[in-house]
């Protein structure tokens, strides 16, 4: 199956647990276990769920750190999953081409998303791809906690900025 496929299912399910609230580990198992009437995860996809899943709260610290104006709570759930998951391939996977990552979360974004998200997306990663050294120490650096276990406190954390601002 294509890793643009991969993408979208990955996507998908990102998506349903931002939107319920579920720990996306919990639902990448649930889904490996019984995916019903969808054909099973690619292996792509399960990377990318397990990948962005256990390394979240880092991830959503970097795309605060280089947004402006947005902090990730404020994003659609849509559009901060499309990044998670180009953030973890620029970030975290060798094998896939920055230009490649951003690329990809571009067609995404096209599908999913509206122009201004188009532009920011694209704004967004390319910031992150030209500062990724630093971008890479500063992610690798972050505490080793595991990122699941604090997304109740991120979630919380987000709803209160939401109300403040």
């Amino acid at each position: 199956m294509a890793r643009s496929t991969a993408r979208k299912r990955a996507l998908n399910t990102l998506y349903e647990a931002d939107e319920k609230s579920q720990n996306i580990l919990s639902l990448l198992d649930e889904r490996l276990k019984e995916p019903g009437a969808q054909t099973p995860l690619p292996d792509y996809a399960v990377d990318i769920i397990r990948g962005v899943g256990e390394r979240r709260n880092r991830i959503d610290k970097t795309l605060n750190r280089y947004s402006t104006g947005w902090k990730v709570g404020r994003m659609a759930v849509i559009d901060r999953n499309i990044l998670r998951i180009a953030v973890w391939e620029i970030l975290l996977n060798d094998e896939v081409p920055d230009k490649v990552a951003i690329d990809e979360a571009i067609a995404l974004s096209k599908t999913y998303s509206d122009d201004e998200a188009i532009t920011f997306i694209h704004g967004l990663l390319s910031a992150i791809v030209s500062d990724k050294d630093a971008c890479l120490a500063k992610f690798n650096g972050e505490s080793g906690e595991s990122d699941e276990s604090s997304e109740a406190g991120e979630s919380q954390e987000s709803q209160e900025s939401q109300e403040n601002d």
